[in-house]
């Protein structure tokens, strides 16, 4: 099927550029549905994606690349795409992915270049933004069950008690009263370092942006300073929350964002994307066939043991982490 779609893809982009021979370079694809490729036509380059339709959220990726782009947030261009087929031409940001500049040396200002893109989203308009689906409670909860179901249970097999389920839930509620209770903004909701491009003028590029949501202000902060694929000295990231604290403050006059709960929002966020991702990663390999992910299983588990540790709430999470995931993981 992947041949026919990219023989079909070859044709499409051939009658949009009005040329005989356009050859596909085959790039590494993403954690979904679509793939990418590369292409040059009449010395510049392109990225081509075949997204299919059924399994693709193509029109949202259209609407977001417009919200972000009316705020100068840098994202590729759509040159052409085809919704009924699921084909997109974009303009080519290179092969710099941000993760791979970033050394404990300059990260913090990479990462500040990075926020400065947050503080742009954080002017969407808020009928934009309303456009977008609500990160709310329920949908908050059906990605923590994708833990329970995915890492614990398909890939440990640690099945809860009836009890120990009512335990796990009370830990859940916890974290999404802190998120729910956040203003709501425009939320990448996938924003790391592995999504950041770095372009040959220095600027940053910012792709992967249709799973975007309306959601908890401190989210998209936390998927970049507790990144699922690389950790940072608290010691680091601890000035860039609060310069972010700061910015936040300023489009919300009437909150009042204290130290103490910003870092209380920072932490139990971050549990709860780690949480998912841990349980994400399980299902990649299991639904997917997708093995490289498996290895940064760990990394999501280490952040959830530390951060849990810090609030009597989560004793339960903690302990069910600490003692029966990361042992069974390690068998």
């Amino acid at each position: 099927m992947s041949n026919l779609r990219t023989t079909a893809l070859s044709h499409w982009l051939e009658s949009q550029f009005s040329t005989q021979k356009i050859n596909l370079l085959p790039l590494t694809g993403d954690a979904g549905f679509r793939r990418y490729f590369r292409f040059a036509y009449q010395s510049k380059s392109y990225i081509a994606v075949d997204a299919p339709v059924k399994l693709s959220n193509n029109q949202a990726f259209l609407n977001v690349q417009q919200i972000l782009k009316d705020v100068s947030v840098n994202v590729p261009n759509i040159i052409h795409a085809d919704l009924e087929q699921g084909f997109l031409c974009l303009s080519d940001f290179g092969d710099m992915v941000l993760s791979e500049r970033l050394s404990s040396d300059n990260m913090q200002k990479y990462y500040a270049k990075a926020i400065v893109e947050l503080d742009k989203m954080l002017t969407c308009s808020s009928v934009s933004v309303s456009t977008l689906p609500l990160y709310d409670e329920k949908f908050i909860f059906t990605e923590l069950s994708i833990f329970t179901e995915w890492l614990l249970e398909k890939h440990l097999a640690i099945y809860l008690t009836a009890d120990e389920k009512i335990a796990l839930t009370c830990c859940f509620d916890e974290l999404v009263s802190a998120m729910v209770e956040q203003p709501k903004v425009f939320m990448h909701r996938d924003y790391h370092s592995r999504n950041i491009m770095q372009l040959s003028n220095d600027e940053l590029g910012i792709i992967d942006f249709q799973d975007a949501v309306e959601g908890p202000v401190i989210y998209d902060l936390v998927s970049l300073l507790r990144d699922c694929y690389v950790r940072w000295p608290n010691q680091l990231i601890a000035p860039l929350i609060e310069d972010y604290r700061l910015q936040v403050q300023n489009y919300f006059p009437n909150e009042t964002l204290t130290k103490e709960k910003w870092q209380y929002w920072f932490d139990l966020t971050g549990l709860q994307r780690h949480i998912k991702a841990s349980g994400i990663f399980a299902r990649l390999y299991h639904r997917d066939s997708k093995s490289g992910y498996l290895a940064d299983i760990p990394l999501t588990l280490s952040y959830i043991q530390d951060v849990s540790a810090q609030y009597d709430k989560l004793t339960f999470l903690h302990e069910l982490v600490s003692k029966r995931v990361i042992p069974a993981l390690n068998k």
